[in-house]
């Protein structure tokens, strides 16, 4: 099948692709601006796509609490904006990057989410819209928090150096998936599995108090602190300890899709090696 990835170029693209052209499919590929609702249109109807996988880079891994009225508008209406072009030019199915951890209270797929901050809201939004399209099968895949080749754990990005510098506090628990078994899961969508929403996580929730002093460990870094949940702030807070068990039994059972990595512990270890 042809199939348009967008924002195909960043760690997990570079997993996606390849496992998606070995499966047999036409990879388009794109940096396309999706806030342009007539360039999106025009990309679309170019390629005449099959399916359309977009990764909503920001809402994955570390969604940037400071520009969340950014983050929220751009998802919005780029959501919006492909979702009409797909339905205009007979795009078959959309399946839609999303995020398992720390924005939610429920514990299965069509559960009600967390409620506490705007990037909650935003999420909700994009879901919904992609999983309750009419003429289009829509799938949305909750991933967990990203590690592995070029994610935000490696030595010298983003949300390593946070926990060098000791800037994330013990406070709530994270579901996580290699990137590789998250590309997996994706090929996977393409290519089966009814609508809806699916976790996209290993085998069980960790709690923090866990898993960030096996990384401060592995980054030779001092433990994490501990911090009082009024000493956040409403919307971090919210983020932080309004979480989600997710599980990956429908995406098992549905998408016939199994986690290959061995775990977290192990994978932290191995990034951090020099």
């Amino acid at each position: 099948m042809k199939v348009l990835v967008t924002n195909a170029s960043g760690a997990f693209g570079r997993q996606l692709v390849p496992r998606l052209i070995t499966a047999g499919h036409t990879v388009l590929r794109t940096a396309l601006d999706v806030l342009d609702a007539a360039a999106v249109r025009e990309a679309v109807q170019r390629t005449r796509s099959e399916v359309i996988v977009h990764q909503a880079t920001a809402l994955c891994g570390n969604p940037g609490l400071s520009k969340a009225d950014e983050t929220s508008r751009m998802h919005r209406e780029g959501t919006d904006n492909l979702l009409a072009a797909a339905k205009e030019s007979g795009v078959r199915r959309f399946v839609l990057q999303s995020y398992a951890v720390d924005t939610y209270a429920s514990r299965r797929e069509d559960d009600p989410l967390g409620t506490a901050a705007s990037l909650v809201a935003t999420i909700r939004y994009v879901e919904q819209a992609v999983a309750s399209a009419e003429g289009i099968e829509g799938l949305v895949l909750r991933y967990g928090d990203f590690y592995g080749p070029g994610t935000s754990l490696q030595l010298g990005e983003e949300y390593l150096e946070m926990v060098r510098k000791r800037r994330f506090p013990i406070t709530w628990r994270s579901s996580f998936i290699h990137v590789a078994d998250a590309a997996r899961a994706t090929v996977a969508a393409v290519e089966r599995g009814a609508p809806g929403i699916y976790d996209i996580v290993e085998d069980g929730p960790v709690p923090k108090s866990e898993w960030l002093p096996v990384l401060a460990r592995a980054a030779r870094a001092k433990p994490p602190r501990r911090v009082p949940p009024w000493l956040g702030g409403e919307s971090v807070t919210g983020l932080f300890t309004e979480n989600r068990d997710a599980s990956n039994a429908k995406a098992k059972r549905e998408l016939g899709w199994e986690p290959q990595a061995a775990s977290w512990r192990d994978g932290f270890t191995q990034m951090l090696q020099p």
